[in-house]
């Protein structure tokens, strides 16, 4: 299989082949993600689903300008041959469709699905003359079976902070635990972000969305003994967050970085499920529980939908047993009333 990978050209992420030439054809496509303003994170996902695009096509003696909507099939077939997720799948689905349609001009063969049909006006009883309602067109996609995803359970948490024996990891913790920040959230944030003054820290979302989350008393000072005590005074870099020891200590702090604070605690027996998109579940959860009202939450986590939030304050198994037997338990002592009133 072609070893068509990514690569760091002069502060640029490119896609390479096996020679490390450059696809120009995806570097003008990365180029534009770059000009409308996206971040880095995610010209390297889209940099990475290029690769696998590429991959694959070389895998199967294909060229893009002679996809056919059968081709389009084949590709998730290699996709569920390599056991992605059906998550990943269609967003390297979507990468395809957006990469063809820039260097072909056109629309993906078979990327988008006709449903319904073309209505005319109409006049309703009630309401008066109705709009025309146009055919709904939905682009293919691999189904995603529903899930519930787990919260951490106060052990498991407990657990995870006692592992930690950095405050710079504890800060990173405790902001997805109790402010429910995202990973990209977590290593984007300066120090003039933060406003230890009215306790709130300024955060960057998805699609660059600013929004502002309180920050607890606990935190605060988490966050003031690791910039007091852990953080070095000549950082070149101006991120909170940054590398500790070794050559590049005092630049900013990496993904992979990141995913190592993680995931060297996961060998303990409580932490296997502690990632960082558990602990900022956990937050959600945790504040449904409260009685945080969904609007109010939604804000919180940088959310654009409400769907999304109820997503991630669906009712653990835990929750649900747990109101399972106060529900029973109820039944059952009005059960046993009416057979001693019967008896």
């Amino acid at each position: 299989m072609s070893s068509v990978r990514i690569a760091r050209r002069g502060g640029r992420v490119v896609v390479v082949d096996d020679r490390g030439v450059i696809n120009e054809h995806c570097a003008r496509f990365l180029d534009r993600l770059d000009i409308r303003g996206l971040s880095r994170f995610t010209i390297e996902a889209y940099a990475y689903d290029l690769a696998l695009v590429h991959r694959w096509l070389a895998a199967a003696g294909l060229t893009l300008d002679h996809l056919t909507m059968d081709h389009v099939h084949q590709f998730l077939a290699w996709e569920r041959g390599r056991d992605s997720h059906p998550k990943s799948m269609n967003r390297r689905l979507h990468t395809l469709r957006l990469y063809y349609t820039a260097c072909m001009g056109r629309d993906l063969p078979g990327g988008l699905v006709q449903r319904g049909h073309l209505r005319g006006y109409h006049r309703d009883r009630e309401l008066g003359i109705q709009r025309l309602v146009r055919a709904r067109v939905s682009q293919l996609r691999v189904k995603v079976p529903r899930t519930v995803v787990e919260p951490l359970s106060v052990a498991q948490v407990r657990e995870l902070l006692a592992q930690l024996r950095r405050y710079r990891d504890l800060c990173i913790a405790h902001l997805m635990l109790l402010c429910g920040l995202r990973s990209q959230e977590v290593l984007l944030l300066q120090i003039h972000d933060l406003d230890f003054e009215d306790r709130r820290v300024r955060v960057f979302g998805k699609g660059q969305k600013e929004r502002l989350v309180p920050l607890p008393a606990l935190l605060v000072r988490v966050v003031r003994k690791y910039l007091s005590l852990e953080r070095p005074n000549d950082c070149p870099a101006r991120h909170l967050f940054v590398i500790l020891q070794g050559k590049r200590r005092g630049h900013a702090m990496t993904r992979d970085g990141l995913r190592r604070v993680f995931r060297t605690r996961r060998a303990h027996a409580l932490l296997t499920e502690a990632n960082p998109h558990r602990l900022r579940h956990t937050f959600g959860t945790d504040m449904a529980r409260a009685g945080v009202r969904l609007p109010i939450l939604q804000k919180m986590m940088g959310h654009a939908y409400p769907e999304t939030t109820l997503q991630y304050v669906s009712m653990s198994m835990a929750d649900v047993a747990t109101e399972f037997h106060r529900a029973t338990k109820e039944l059952a002592a009005r059960y046993e009333h009416d057979l001693e009133v019967d008896g």
